[in-house]
């Protein structure tokens, strides 16, 4: 029998990925707070536009309320794939519907793992990386994805063990993430996960509080050189966590911190990355901080930007641009400011 796997969070990434591991075949549970797209995943089914085609999956869905249901068939994987800030309380609710040696895997953004092996252990927590992946869930039922695929070129899904081995468990996962993108098991989780916490940190902050889209914070000089300065603050933080960072956009990470302090030849490296990041953006794509605050959302910026300068104490190491950024975020979505690029330009 196939593993029965469950999503907590059926949103931009949840609904996306669950619904094209579905439509491979797998056997997939979609699980959300948002009632009318429950009630429209049950009724049409859930549609997956954008970049990668156009397709109608029917898949199993379920209003937080009905998940006590799944005492019947409990679940073999359970996906995280809610907000930073509902870690807890989703681990809690799907940890009593896992099957003996079921596991969760976090995908999303920030870093969650010690939250989630608080409440069920850290032996049945795996971590997952979805990079530039590029999604949202434009109304009910509906997810389109605004980045070209990795393919062979860009590894999107990076799954990795909390302690750094490779297992049956998380080459599993990665074959079937192949059904949405590529994929690998990485022995490097945590570098994995701040090298995107800074790529997320580049562009989150300044899309929500802007207004502006990906390619709009590209190709405007002042917002592109925050981005690079935000980056510069975050991978010094991440090395005196003593993280093995990764590549970002395909550059080393000493480029962006050399580039953040004005290394012309390092500038001209990482611009000319995220000039060629533009080229995988319809104008559309926006980050996921950027498309909660045009929702009315709350954001997650305390768990991006914030969770820099939150690190960066523990270490003595100053992240003033993140701090700043936060605080103007913060303004935005209490409604003392409207998203503007000139919310940014003193910094």
């Amino acid at each position: 029998m196939g593993k029965r796997i469950v999503f907590m969070g059926a949103g931009a990434v949840g609904g996306y990925v669950g619904g094209h591991l579905a439509r491979g075949g797998e056997d997939v549970t979609l699980i959300d707070p948002w009632p009318e797209h429950i009630d429209t995943i049950k009724q049409k089914g859930i549609h997956l536009g954008g970049t990668q085609g156009d397709y109608t999956v029917r898949v199993k869905a379920l209003h937080l309320h009905e998940v006590q249901g799944l005492f019947k068939e409990p679940a073999d994987i359970a996906f995280l794939c809610t907000k930073s800030y509902d870690t807890e309380w989703a681990t809690m609710m799907i940890r009593q519907y896992l099957v003996p040696d079921g596991f969760v895997v976090s995908l999303q953004n920030s870093i969650n793992e010690e939250r989630i092996a608080n409440i069920v252990g850290w032996g049945k927590v795996v971590g997952c990386i979805a990079s530039t992946i590029g999604v949202d869930a434009i109304k009910a039922g509906h997810v389109i994805r605004t980045l070209q695929p990795g393919g062979p070129s860009y590894t999107v899904f990076r799954v990795g063990e909390v302690h750094g081995r490779i297992t049956p468990r998380a080459q599993e996962l990665a074959r079937m993430l192949t059904a949405v993108d590529s994929a690998k098991v990485t022995t490097n989780l945590w570098g994995e996960r701040w090298s995107k916490l800074t790529q997320n940190s580049m562009g989150n902050g300044i899309s929500a509080s802007t207004g502006m889209n990906g390619k709009a914070m590209i190709a405007w000089e002042t917002s592109r050189r925050i981005s690079i300065r935000l980056a510069g603050e975050a991978i010094r933080i991440g090395r005196a966590l003593g993280y093995d960072l990764e590549s970002i956009r395909g550059v080393p990470p000493e480029k962006w911190v050399a580039a953040s302090d004005g290394d012309r030849t390092a500038l001209e490296a990482v611009e000319g990355a995220l000039f060629a990041a533009m080229e995988r953006m319809t104008e559309e794509g926006r980050p996921s901080t950027g498309q909660d605050m045009l929702k009315g959302r709350r954001t997650e910026i305390d768990f991006i930007n914030g969770l820099v300068v939150e690190k960066g104490e523990a270490v003595g190491i100053a992240a003033p641009t993140h701090a700043a950024l936060t605080q103007v975020v913060k303004r935005v979505e209490r409604g003392e400011l409207e998203a503007h690029p000139r919310n940014i330009e003193a910094l």
